[in-house]
């Protein structure tokens, strides 16, 4: 903790002509000749679900609107070479909570009804700030696994947050597009009906819903066969279910849901450190916006639950202003993975997407192994402490865990956070100097970036069905080929070039780096 903020106070003393206002002497202590801050910060991880790099205004979107978000990146640290860990959520997830890549437990995109993937025991992040003394809560979408295996929706369902760091937690247990369409707040569904127990099953129909293949004309939009089963609030869903009419969600109540929980939840702990993880379910389809943002762009519900999520944004730092917490409070804003348009409901996201460019300048999206896939939004805010601007620092969030263990003065044991790496000095703005190397998880391969080169391993043959549908059913370049490719982004940003042929050894360079820290880790490495 000591030494970043030691640099961090050295350059603001340095700078103070050029670079703005000074740190508040309130806001810094001096006790034993050491310079911390006088309170520990209030964290909040805003984790946004499929936005891409270009949805919004402060990477050039104009198409939609989003100030709050804009606001943010102007008072804060806007990162062009951020990276999520994984070009799908599950393992991105998993890594930011547990400060491991995913492919070490060999996650994937979990069906509704998967065990929990964080177990008992398992370091996390809001495990160690708790031991910092933080308050921790986590509203939102889930999609980390619950329970055991063979979940009981009607009686406690555990093991789950609470049992890996969270004191509190309001969730959509895995997806909108999953069954169950239900709140669960810490262990209990809420509103739930024992004369109307819950069923779920990913396998065969249960219950008397009617399912979109059955009943197609009662659906607000049409979807693909995967998302044609259970149909709840005028939407086909995956999976089948049974009973818990009170406690069925409405989509629209979403953004209003989950912000008001995440309010009571600040009001509460206002004096005292807390860790709040705001896990939105925008802008991931079904896309079904509330009315009050309907319109809001000409890019129908896509661009409208863009216009939402601003929204939410702009409510939660309003709600730290207002408890008089803003300036002591760290908000990471980010995203789970790159962006995609058609990923299962025909909402005419590629039909009315117009001259926006959810990716920005960069190459493919969501499952994708190019740059799209996991490169992202990011803005790091804390007022007088962090130095508005732009960095081009090479960042990844497997590292928020051990950054803000060491600004908390908290010692990692040896088996945890095994990928995080301190890059706390490069998230305060003190420096562009962060990692050397990032992986990028992608559903069929890795990709490994270093400086200008990124490399992409071959896909191995059993994994060409999957890259087939990415291509196929999702319309997205995934990049996964039998060859290998090696791209010089310095002067081919979009990854039209693979100069692999031409640069052997780097290529070989690459590979004997991702073996080896695919065996070792990061933080052994």
């Amino acid at each position: 903790m000591r030494e970043p903020l030691r640099r961090l106070l050295g350059c603001l003393t340095l700078l103070l002509s050029s670079c703005g206002e000074p740190v508040s002497e309130e806001k810094l202590d001096r006790s034993n000749g050491e310079i911390i801050p006088a309170q520990k910060p209030n964290i909040i991880i805003l984790y946004v679900d499929d936005l891409g790099y270009g949805d919004v205004g402060f990477n050039g979107a104009t198409a939609v609107q989003t100030p709050n978000i804009n606001q943010l990146a102007a008072e804060g640290l806007n990162f062009t070479d951020a990276h999520s860990t994984a070009a799908t959520c599950t393992p991105s997830r998993y890594a930011l909570l547990t400060g491991e890549h995913g492919f070490r437990r060999q996650t994937d995109i979990l069906p509704g009804d998967a065990p929990a993937l964080i177990t008992p025991g398992k370091p996390t992040l809001p495990s160690m700030l708790k031991s910092a003394g933080y308050q921790t809560a986590v509203v939102g979408k889930w999609h980390l696994g619950l329970g055991d295996g063979n979940v009981n929706w009607n009686a406690d369902v555990k093991p789950g947050p609470l049992e890996i760091g969270f004191d509190y937690s309001f969730l959509m247990p895995a997806t909108g597009d999953r069954v169950p369409t239900v709140y669960l707040e810490n262990h209990n569904i809420v509103n739930l009906d024992q004369n109307d127990p819950i069923e779920v099953s990913y396998s065969e129909k249960v219950g008397n819903r009617p399912t979109g293949i059955e009943r197609p004309d009662l659906l607000r939009f049409g979807a693909d066969p995967q998302h044609s089963e259970t149909i709840i609030n005028g939407v086909s869903r995956i999976g089948t279910m049974g009973g818990g009419e009170a406690a069925l969600w409405t989509d629209e109540d979403f953004p209003d849901i989950f912000t008001d929980k995440a309010r009571n939840f600040m009001r509460e702990n206002k004096d005292e450190p807390f860790f709040l993880f705001y896990s939105f379910h925008d802008i991931h389809v079904p896309r079904i916006p509330n009315p009050r943002f309907e319109g809001k762009t000409n890019m129908g519900s896509r661009g409208d639950a863009i216009a939402q999520m601003d929204w939410v944004v702009g409510e939660i730092v309003a709600e730290l202003n207002s408890l008089g917490i803003g300036d002591n409070t760290l908000i990471f804003f980010t995203s789970d993975n790159g962006p995609v348009l058609d990923d299962g409901y025909e909402d005419q996201a590629v039909e009315l997407l117009g001259d926006h460019k959810p990716a920005g300048p960069f190459r493919g999206g969501k499952y994708s192994a190019f740059e799209a896939g996991t490169r992202i939004p990011t803005v790091v805010h804390w007022p007088g402490i962090v130095m508005p601007g732009n960095s081009n620092a090479l960042i990844s969030q497997v590292d928020i865990y051990a950054s803000l263990a060491s600004l908390l003065g908290v010692e990692l044991k040896d088996n945890e956070a095994m990928d995080s790496l301190d890059i706390s000095d490069a998230l305060l703005g003190t420096t562009e100097v962060a990692r050397d190397y990032i992986i990028e998880e992608s559903v069929v391969t890795l990709s490994l970036r270093k400086g200008q080169w990124k490399y992409i391993v071959p896909t191995l043959n059993d994994k060409q069905e999957v890259a087939e549908w990415v291509a196929t059913d999702k319309g997205i370049e995934g990049g996964f080929i039998k060859e290998p490719q090696l791209y010089n982004l310095q002067n081919d940003i979009g990854e039209t070039t693979n100069v692999a042929n031409a640069h052997p050894e780097i290529v070989m360079e690459m590979q004997e780096k991702v073996d080896e820290l695919v065996m070792m880790g990061f933080r052994k490495h």
